[in-house]
């Protein structure tokens, strides 16, 4: 049996980011990485193998695995991220029923559709920050589509705390404080505004996102305590303004390859579109890894992994494998257009996790994502704007990361 390296990589991942768990994987001779995070020993594993591994219950479990900086900003305590067995299953069923019955992922879609070009065609100045007007946009489309009933000023202010919780969860200092103050501040607001829908609606059909978390029971048949059902309808709204950042990484996709502008405009059917949003989603920076921890003693290829220890899945460095991708540092939506017949691409696509979204821990909004953002970016390649002069780097220490300006343009 192989001990743990007594090497701590906490500062490590802080300084290089992304690009963090990749180099090492390079270093890797068998694939594996072994370190320290937080001082509990740590396994890094990827690949499709490896996916299977660490979305097995019997492997790799979330409870206790989320610290609290993470919960206490991006998560929220008692979220669906941190359970696991059948009390997960029930909770997540209550997410992907909002997505399959009645207003569902295509109502969303169009949702997002019409409060964009709402905000286009209201504008008070040429320059636009992409980035932040596809978050306003989001969250409108987002509270429209769950029922929650706030102004368009609260619902700004939701949006921008949204963005603060997903910018603050993996940094120390004023970011992290921004998300923390974010978090309380909604979960509050929301708290309340689920005891008052139980207080004014019976609950004997629930006809929106709203109304499904407030009556939605666990799987000891008891109501969500109102601080928790907030935390649960904050994980409807806080991912899908999330998608601002893909949205900012679609623009600089259109400004940096300007041949996708046309083959978007000419996208009747919505395919490519689709190809689009998942090689945007491929190609940049989101998520770098997922963690869990070792739900006994394990052997993976014949490496120790000790109870309790963390496990990581490396996303990002499996979005660029050249194992699995051709050419993976070419931004190339074709990839995503047709399958050779031998392996489908969206297999070993995990920007936002693997495995199977109804049994496991892969995100339910997935479907949510890639359908907002083939809508937000074949709107872009309608507009016509330029791009100013702007940094337009994207620091693969911050995470997570997003062109320096929010991707700034000018409407003609």
């Amino acid at each position: 049996m192989k001990s743990a390296p007594w090497h701590d990589s906490t500062l490590g991942l802080l300084t290089h980011g992304y690009a963090w768990l990749p180099n090492r994987m390079r270093d890797a001779a068998d694939g594996v990485v072994r370190t320290r995070l937080t001082g509990r020993p740590t396994v890094a594993l990827r690949g499709p193998a490896a996916i299977a591994f660490f979305y097995d219950e019997k492997h790799v479990v979330r409870t206790c695995a989320l610290p609290d900086p993470v919960l206490d900003t991006l998560f929220g305590q008692g979220a669906v991220h941190t359970l696991d067995g059948e009390v997960h299953r029930v909770r997540k069923a209550m997410f992907l029923a909002l997505l399959k019955d009645g207003d569902g992922v295509a109502s969303l879609g169009g949702h997002v559709r019409r409060r964009w070009r709402e905000a286009v065609a209201a504008r008070h100045q040429d320059h636009v920050v992409v980035f932040d007007t596809a978050a306003t946009v989001l969250g409108l489309a987002v509270r429209d589509w769950a029922g929650v009933p706030l102004s368009d000023a609260a619902t700004a202010e939701l949006a921008r705390d949204c963005t603060s919780m997903v910018d603050g969860f993996a940094s120390p200092g004023p970011r992290h404080l921004r998300a923390r103050r974010a978090r309380r501040r909604q979960e509050d607001a929301l708290a309340a505004l689920i005891t008052e829908v139980r207080q004014t609606s019976q609950g004997d059909t629930a006809r929106s996102a709203l109304e499904a978390v407030a009556w939605h029971r666990d799987l000891d048949g008891t109501l969500l305590d109102p601080r928790t059902a907030a935390v649960e309808l904050l994980n409807v709204i806080r991912p899908t303004v999330a998608i601002a950042w893909f949205a900012a990484f679609a623009a600089h996709a259109l400004h940096r390859w300007p041949g996708h502008r046309d083959l978007l405009r000419a996208d009747t059917a919505g395919a490519y579109a689709e190809a689009f949003a998942h090689e945007v989603r491929r190609f940049y920076p989101f998520a770098p890894f997922v963690a869990g921890l070792a739900a006994r003693d394990l052997t993976w290829q014949g490496e120790h992994i000790g109870k309790d220890s963390m496990v990581l899945l490396d996303l990002y460095g499996q979005n660029h494998d050249p194992a699995l991708w051709e050419h993976p540092y070419r931004f190339d939506p074709q990839r995503f257009t047709s399958t050779d017949g031998l392996r489908n691409p969206l297999d070993y696509l995990v920007p936002q996790g693997g495995g199977d979204p109804a049994g496991g821990h892969r995100c339910p909004g997935e479907d949510i994502t890639v359908t907002a953002l083939a809508v937000i970016a074949t709107e872009l390649a309608r507009l016509d704007y330029d791009v100013p002069d702007q940094d337009l780097r994207i620091p693969l220490s911050r995470m997570p990361t997003l062109p320096r300006t929010g991707f700034e343009v000018r409407l003609l």
